[in-house]
């Protein structure tokens, strides 16, 4: 059956009802369910926290007897096989639904069209790649693991009109608005690392915990990532000082770990795990520590500053996903920092081209989003 507006609109509630997993449904993908009779939604579910019930089971309690003869649409192909939850084609083909309408095959091996098949071979009517790009969209951190091991990396920065991140006295506090702040704090929440360099680290002593909003219980607080080369950042200040109670991983090298003996002991016993990854032109290579992060099971990032760290970042193409929040003030000074450096060999025709941009007002502040690459 071909694509309707009927079709998108169920599956954009599906969609909608997915979102509600953010940030507490990880490394699984986010879903949502929508259950029809007539035109009439007789069931809802999304999946609610890692391990829990399925979207699709949850929506089938709901609608109960009304789920015979209807419709099911849902923003992920149901899985076909044993994982914490039984498969959820067998709880459709239980309830004796008639149609299935999926916003996107799932990418994972063990299902990858073999969900919807199931349902087609036990005669079931299927439509697949309804709202599909944006269901890749909101499970992008998902995709991007199981096609690349690797998590989806955001980089946010906040900056003046003029561009500047900071005064040349380094003085940053505050460029955005309490308001941008909050939504920084919305977005730590449901990230499983914060990530700055060892300057933003030395110059800012930042906590980098959540706590404009409530962390989520189901995560805590994101992990603490320090990128640093040269093994320089202090074990007696924030963040380091606080690893005991929140975890900080410092990325570094081989070579520093040697030469700074006695720091990484310090740092250690502050509680910090040092992480020793190859050495590249511009420090720490940031390619074998996203790759890191990756083995660890994390699924999204965020990355905060300073300039050498997004530099290097961008050169590399490893960022996903960007966030500027613009304050409308103009700060001036020829030696204010901008967000990025270390980029000069690009002209304006190599540079990084931002896809999916959106506008959004937030306080007295804009906030610009958009994607670098696929995810």
């Amino acid at each position: 059956m071909a694509t309707t507006d009927r079709d998108e609109r169920f599956i954009s509630r599906a969609l909608d009802l997915a979102v509600q997993g953010l940030g507490r449904v990880e490394p699984n993908p986010m879903v949502g369910a929508v259950i029809v009779q007539g035109d009439r939604i007789v069931g809802e579910g999304h999946h609610a926290r890692f391990g829990g019930p399925h979207a699709e089971v949850a929506a089938l309690e709901q609608a109960g007897a009304l789920a015979r003869g209807a419709e099911l649409f849902v923003s992920l192909e149901p899985c076909c096989h044993f994982g914490k939850t039984p498969p959820c084609t067998q709880a459709i083909l239980a309830a004796g639904l008639r149609r299935v309408v999926a916003a996107v095959t799932d990418p994972f091996p063990e299902v990858a069209g073999h969900g919807l098949e199931v349902l087609r071979q036990a005669g079931l009517e299927t439509t697949v790649g309804v709202c599909e790009e944006r269901a890749r969209h909101l499970n992008a951190a998902f995709f991007k693991r199981l096609r690349t091991g690797r998590p989806l990396v955001i980089a946010k920065w906040a900056m003046t009109l003029d561009g500047r991140i900071a005064a040349a006295s380094g003085d940053s506090r505050w460029i955005s608005s309490e308001e941008s702040r909050r939504r920084v704090h919305e977005v730590r929440r449901v990230c499983d690392a914060v990530v700055v360099g060892a300057g933003t680290a030395l110059a800012d002593r930042p906590s980098l915990t959540v706590r404009h909003v409530e962390p989520l219980p189901e995560r805590g607080q994101p992990a603490r990532v320090i990128v640093d080369g040269r093994l320089v950042i202090d074990p007696a200040e924030e963040p380091a000082r606080s690893a005991g109670q929140v975890p900080v991983l410092v990325y570094t090298t081989a070579a520093a770990l040697a030469s700074q003996a006695d720091r990484a002991g310090a740092l250690r016993q502050a509680g910090c795990t040092l992480v020793e990854v190859p050495r590249d032109s511009s420090g720490v290579s940031l390619a074998a520590m996203i790759e890191d992060m990756g083995k660890r099971g994390w699924s999204r990032v965020l990355v905060e500053g300073g300039p050498r760290l997004f530099g290097s970042l961008f050169a590399a193409n490893l960022a996903d996903r960007v966030m500027i929040f613009i304050n409308p003030r103009i700060l001036g000074g020829a030696a204010a920092p901008g967000p990025v450096a270390g980029l000069e060999e690009r002209t304006p025709a190599e540079a990084l081209a931002m896809s999916d941009m959106t506008v959004e007002k937030i306080g007295p502040d804009l906030l610009i989003e958009g994607r670098l690459g696929e995810f």
